[in-house]
Parts: C-alpha cells; sequence; structure tokens
C-alpha cells in the first residue's frame, strides 16, 4: 500500500495562478471547494481517493503500473494541471501517517515512533490525559499496555494506531465524480446588486471547470439561481438559464456570457446564497493540434460572438436566414434568432427541424432579383400596361408559379415558421424602367382563360442591384 496525501495551499496559489479560467490552472482561491476540486482531479490517477478534512488522499499502488512506476505517477501528479496550483504532499505506507506527515515540515521527524500524538486525530480527545502520563509520542502510546489503553480510553484508539503502523486495513468511503455538477456558494455579505453576482459565480464556474474536466464534457446549458432575504415580502428565489451552442470549457466565454445576462437583472432583495447547476452536458470531440503557428485561432469563435451580441441585444436583435423548400419568393427563407432563447428554443447555429430548401437551377436563380419587397408594390396600369416611374418593358416571361396550396404541417404552423395564406398564381416577368433599372414584377391570375389573366393586378416584387 502507498498513500499520497494532498491539502491545497491558498497563500501560494495567490502568487503562482495565471490569470483567468481557461488556462486549465484555478486559483484555489477562486475554487469554491478547493479540496473537493482537488479530489475530483485526483481521480485520473486512481479511483481510491478520500476526503479527509481539508485534504485529499490517494492509495496508488495498484496504479503505478499504469504510470510506468511510482516516480513518474508521482512527477505527473505534482506537474502542470491541477486545479490547485499551491499544494503540500507527503507520501507513506498508511493514510493516518501520510496525514501526519503532511502537516510537519518534509525531513523534521523521519521516525515513525517520535511523531506527536497530536497528529493523531483519534488521540485529540485524550491528549491532556496522555500527556500527564508521560505519553506525548506515537512510540510512547504503542508501549502501553493495550489492554489497560482499550478499557482507559476505547479500542478505537488502538484501532487507529494499528491503522497508522499498516497492521490494519483502511476502509474509506472513495470520492465518486457526480453526475449533476449542483454547488451551493454561501455569500460573505448579503449583494443587492445583480452584477456583483459575478465574483461568487467566477469561483462556482472554476469549479464547474475542473468538474467538466474530470468527465471530459462540456456544458450545453447550465442554471444559476439565487436564494434572497426571506424577510423582504418578495420572491424567496431567482434563477438565470444560460445555453451555449456548442460544448465548451472555456469557463472565460460562460462568465462574459453572465456579465450580459446580469446587468438587465434587477434584484428585489439582497442575495444570500447562489447554486450553480449543471442542466446539459455532451462529451467533448477530439481536436487535432496543428504544427503551424498561423493556424492557431485568436479570438472568439463565430458562435461565441453571436452568444455574446444575442445576450447584450436581445435574441429578436441577431437573426440568421434559413432556407426553406417552398416555390414563392416570399418565403423561399425565414429569418429567425440566431441564439432563441427559453428552455425549449433551438440553440445558437442549430437549424430547427423543417424541411431544407433544394438547391435551384443555374438558370431559374439567375432570375431571381437581389432584393424583395414586402409586401409587393401594386403597380398602376395605363393601356394595361404596368407603370413604375414611366412605362414598363416586359423583357422575359411569363415564368408561371402555383403555389400555396398544400396544407402546412402542425410543427411548422405551431412555430410559425411557415405561413401558408391562400394559394398564389401569379405570371412573373423581367421588366425594364427608364428610370429604376431593371425590376422583378408579377401579375396574378384569378382563373383560367385569357379575359380573367387580363383583369389580374400587377405587382412590382423585386430590384435588380
Amino acid at each position: 500500500m502507498h498513500w499520497i496525501a494532498l491539502q491545497a495551499q491558498p497563500e501560494r496559489a495567490c502568487a503562482q495562478a495565471p490569470s483567468g479560467l481557461g488556462t486549465g490552472v484555478a486559483d484555489t482561491a477562486g475554487l469554491a471547494d478547493a479540496t473537493t476540486a482537488l479530489g475530483w482531479w485526483a481521480l485520473q490517477f486512481t479511483p481510491k481517493v478520500a476526503l479527509a478534512g481539508p485534504a485529499v488522499l490517494l492509495e496508488v499502488s495498484a496504479s503505478e503500473r499504469l504510470f510506468g512506476g511510482r516516480e513518474p505517477l508521482v512527477q505527473r501528479l505534482l506537474g502542470a494541471g491541477r486545479p490547485a496550483v499551491g499544494v503540500r504532499t507527503a507520501q507513506a505506507s498508511s493514510s493516518l501517517l501520510a496525514l501526519a506527515l503532511l502537516q510537519i515540515n518534509p525531513g523534521v521527524c523521519r521516525d515513525i515512533d517520535s511523531l506527536p500524538l497530536a497528529l493523531l486525530a483519534d488521540a485529540m480527545t485524550h491528549l491532556a490525559t496522555l500527556e500527564r502520563i508521560g505519553c506525548t509520542r506515537w512510540g510512547d502510546l504503542r508501549a502501553l499496555p493495550r489492554g489497560g489503553v482499550a478499557r482507559r480510553f476505547g479500542a478505537a484508539l488502538l484501532d487507529a494506531l494499528d491503522r497508522a503502523y499498516g497492521l490494519k486495513p483502511e476502509p474509506y468511503p472513495w470520492l465518486v465524480l457526480p453526475e449533476v455538477f449542483d454547488l451551493a456558494l454561501e455569500l460573505p455579505a448579503p449583494v443587492e446588486a445583480a452584477p456583483a453576482l459575478l465574483f461568487a459565480a467566477h469561483r462556482l464556474l472554476a469549479q464547474l471547470q475542473v468538474w467538466l474536466r474530470a468527465r471530459q464534457q462540456g456544458v450545453l446549458a447550465l442554471e444559476l439561481a439565487w436564494e434572497m432575504d426571506a424577510r423582504r415580502d418578495t420572491a424567496a428565489r431567482g434563477q438565470l438559464l444560460l445555453r451555449t451552442a456548442e460544448p465548451t470549457l472555456d469557463m472565460g466565454h460562460l462568465q462574459r456570457l453572465l456579465v450580459e445576462h446580469l446587468a438587465r437583472i434587477s434584484l428585489p432583495a439582497p442575495v444570500l446564497a447562489l447554486r450553480l447547476r449543471s442542466v446539459e452536458t455532451t462529451a467533448l470531440a477530439g481536436a487535432s493540434a496543428s504544427l503551424l503557428s498561423d493556424a492557431l485561432r485568436a479570438g472568439d469563435s463565430l458562435v461565441q460572438l453571436l452568444e455574446r451580441l444575442s445576450a447584450r441585444l436581445g435574441p429578436a436583435q441577431v437573426l440568421r436566414a434559413l432556407p426553406c423548400a417552398d416555390h414563392r419568393p416570399e418565403h423561399m427563407q425565414v429569418w429567425l434568432a440566431a441564439c432563441p432563447a427559453g428552455p425549449g428554443a433551438g440553440l445558437c447555429g442549430a437549424a430547427p427541424k423543417t424541411r431544407p430548401a433544394q438547391a435551384c437551377g443555374a438558370a431559374s436563380a439567375a432570375l431571381y432579383p437581389t432584393w424583395l419587397l414586402v409586401p409587393p408594390l401594386r403597380l398602376a396600369l395605363r393601356q394595361d400596361r404596368p407603370l413604375y416611374q414611366g412605362p414598363l418593358t416586359l423583357l422575359a416571361g411569363p415564368q408561371r408559379l402555383e403555389a400555396g396550396w398544400w396544407p402546412a404541417s402542425e410543427q411548422a404552423a405551431a412555430e410559425k415558421r411557415v405561413e401558408t395564406g391562400a394559394a398564389t398564381l401569379r405570371d412573373y416577368f423581367l421588366a425594364r424602367s427608364e428610370q429604376a433599372g431593371l425590376l422583378w414584377i408579377f401579375r396574378e391570375r384569378l382563373a383560367s382563360g385569357v379575359q380573367a389573366a387580363r383583369q389580374g393586378h400587377w405587382y412590382l416584387h423585386g430590384l435588380f442591384a
């Protein structure tokens, strides 16, 4: 058996930690629970990880061969990438001995019998009595008659001493990664402004990053909730749902999104505690590294930019075009929010479940104008000839269009993504105006027959750039 004890040192972390959350190394003071985060990170080296107060215990005897021996394992354990930059370590053949060595300076005491009894947790309640009988070290306690020690101090003290010397097995409840990240943080003082919650949310995001790395997943949706002062005659709880289009480990991007959302929130009462919970996560896709320096991406991606703009301006102000399988020009595409809001909304960059538009031929696509008028402009007539800043000359046509007679699907009608209206019967023409240039006009066909076609109105529908 070989045990390694770890303990985070916040005073060292502040001086050595790099700035930012996206570096993979979090500041100890910036973590909501540094000990738990250190335990989650240690699970990559051995499944036998236990929390013992402010320390983390690892039993690595069964994992040494996987890392090429004890020394390579310890080197990787003490290398870069751990959540707490400043970490104190100790190694021993038993967990209690490793915990005892963790509390003293290395090299001060090399003999287990000379360790002070104050370093044995089970002896703390009897420490004054043991000192009065001259028993101050582990060796002194071990030299006493076992029957008398058991009658006077209880069998638990002897059991702890045997486990410290490696004479008995050491059972521990091994640490297991939770399936859902859910962590609460009590604020040191009430917070009355929502933007001020970002400091505490920063610590929860740093803890979330450690959990995501341990599970090799990225977050798609998370919920930030806050508990307010119950003495106020207001709501006792508030929450904010944050979604991303792509699974991400970039806590800096999530923090910038929180800045935009919290800036628009007004708190009815002071906040006393925060809780961060993962709503949706997924496995991260592997990324290939490049040997070329110019291939490195600088700045935010397009998806991150759209998410930040939507959070700042509102989802209805950042739109994207979606092509639809419809022959009517005004329904060939719809404009949707790039990053819709709400728990049931689609994610930024994800197309809704509608039929994709079929690629049209080059000849027909060339007839479509650059700009469409919404709604089409009705044209005046002079001797059955359409007018727009003067008489129009028909250059090409007609291009007959009969569409809109099919019923819209229930899903599309419910989501208001497809507007069917009445059946569309039109003849499109390419016309030229002396002042406006090339125009795209159409004539309504009210019924079959020549006389009915002459009674249809003319409309200007598009302009060519």
